[in-house]
């Protein structure tokens, strides 16, 4: 295995290329809101309700605080990185610093891989919601088109082409106006709150862990069972406290996109104290609103009425109580939602393949940045347009589970770097530091793949032919093209005798 390590002086000196390099305009605020902006999407609306009623019953409310809390670890373990490399690139630039550079290739190959199916996936719901919006206003709507025999969802292909655009523009442009979609939702969040409360019925709470059941035919399904349930020959079964661990597993993708805060350090003022500052503020603003969301909709009605409906949302808690207005709000909530979730999931993918490309790993051309507004166009342009085609063209959501098991790998691996970055470089200064280590990063490393356990065998079976279609590129590509590895070749070259030595 390729050890070689890229120390955090060269990672920040890499930087300071003036052809390579990011401009410093986010502050707090705006790192809060970036991470408020890719966690609080249509899921505030769906995924709670869908593992309330298949999975943990009232119990969700639990399900939410542990994945939380596990988020919370892994958040705390990226802050401190932040603040010691702030530097693009997130969870592969603190690997590549710590571990070496094929698990931090490995990692950024992770990232693109959830960066991209996410955009993806979420571009594709968002002319779906959008559909479902106008259709509640009593406008009519054609969410696809047909182009030479083949179905197209045209707005999939055109918010990722605006954003796309928005972000070759300047990052501080598309904060702003990412900014503006994440008041909106939130607002209409907390306006669903509490309307919600006064539906309220106290014995919907009650059992607050049902009695755990078996999953009618599930051990008949090796592809659909989780993998840890398959290995121990477990029967697969919902409710109960596995079922409130399962839960776990499903809401945690509620809270993904906090790591994608952390890939524009390069991009922040005073970075060793916004950027700690901004991602636990953005998070503890994301958990409150998901856990009241959990409390309103287990509480105005019984999760075993939600488990009859075959989709079953928040929009259809408001209904069982007679309010059918609600969806009509809840589709603007869900549109503005997943609006700036997109943006962000753009962003983080030109900025871990940017670092990527920086370091030699990809080519170097695609990092190369523009003089005016200092963001990389080539790689904002190409990806973009890949992920508008995708979204535009495939049925991206058989890969939704991919975009999980990808977040809680970099989530493991960050945090047991922050173990082996206090070890080998001590004395570095850092912005903020991780409290009781090495206990709570090993802690966080273990729930995270607690949860990637509980993902399903398939999901597993997909990502390992990911990750072996990254293993081939880079060692063709990718290792032999290295700048780290041409830097340690050139140093340890021997010099011919007689010539003069290398300088």
């Amino acid at each position: 295995m390729d050890w070689r390590v890229k120390s955090v002086e060269a990672t920040i000196a890499d930087s300071a290329d003036e052809e390579r390099s990011l401009r410093r305009s986010l502050g707090t605020w705006d790192l809060a809101l970036m991470g408020i902006a890719v966690a609080v999407g249509a899921g505030i609306f769906s995924v709670g309700a869908q593992a309330a009623a298949n999975f943990a019953g009232p119990s969700v409310i639990l399900s939410f605080v542990l994945a939380a809390v596990t988020c919370g670890l892994a958040i705390m373990c990226y802050a401190e990185f932040a603040s010691t490399v702030p530097v693009a690139g997130s969870a592969y630039t603190f690997t590549y610093a710590t571990m070496g550079e094929l698990l931090a290739w490995i990692i950024g190959w992770d990232l693109i891989l959830e960066m991209f199916t996410g955009a993806a996936v979420i571009a594709k719901y968002w002319g779906v919601y959008l559909g479902e919006a106008l259709l509640a206003f009593g406008l009519p709507f054609a969410p696809t088109v047909t182009i030479a025999g083949l179905e197209v969802s045209w707005p999939a292909f055109l918010i990722v082409a605006v954003f796309t655009a928005l972000l070759v523009a300047g990052t501080k442009l598309t904060a702003r106006v990412g900014s503006v979609f994440t008041i909106i939702k939130v607002a209409i969040v907390l306006f669903v709150i509490v309307v919600g409360f006064f539906f309220l019925n106290p014995a919907n709470f009650t059992p607050f862990i049902p009695e755990a059941v078996p999953t009618e035919g599930g051990a008949d399904d090796v592809w659909t069972q989780s993998l840890v349930s398959w290995a121990t020959g477990a029967a697969p079964a919902q409710y109960g406290v596995f079922g409130m661990l399962a839960a776990a597993s499903l809401v945690f993708f509620a809270f993904i996109g906090f790591d994608v805060v952390a890939t524009s350090a390069e991009e922040v003022r005073e970075p060793q104290k916004r950027l700690p500052r901004g991602i636990f503020l953005g998070l503890g603003i994301v958990t409150a609103l998901y856990v009241l969301v959990s409390i309103v909709m287990t509480g105005m009605v019984s999760y075993r009425e939600l488990a009859q409906e075959e989709a079953p949302s928040l929009a259809t808690a408001f209904r069982l109580v007679g309010q059918d207005w609600a969806s009509a709000v809840i589709s603007v909530g869900a549109i503005a939602g997943l609006t700036t979730v997109i943006m962000v999931l753009l962003l983080g993918l030109s900025r871990i393949t940017f670092a990527l490309s920086r370091d030699g790993l990809l080519p170097r051309w695609l990092s190369k940045t523009t003089h005016h507004t200092k963001t990389p166009a080539r790689i904002q342009i190409i990806g973009g347009t890949v992920v508008a085609l995708v979204a535009a063209f495939t049925d991206v959501g058989l890969l939704e589970e991919m975009i999980n098991i990808g977040t809680l790998s970099a989530f493991v691996l960050v945090s047991l770097g922050i173990v082996v970055l206090r070890r080998t470089r001590p004395d570095l200064p850092r912005g903020f530091r991780v409290p009781w280590s090495p206990v709570l990063p090993i802690l966080s490393a273990a729930l995270c793949l607690w949860l990637m356990l509980n993902l399903t065998t398939l999901t597993w079976v997909r990502f390992l032919v990911w990750l072996a279609i990254g293993l081939v590129i880079y060692l063709i590509y990718g290792r032999p093209r290295s700048r780290l590895g041409e830097q340690v070749s050139e140093v340890e070259l021997p010099t011919p005798q007689g010539a003069p030595p290398f300088e």
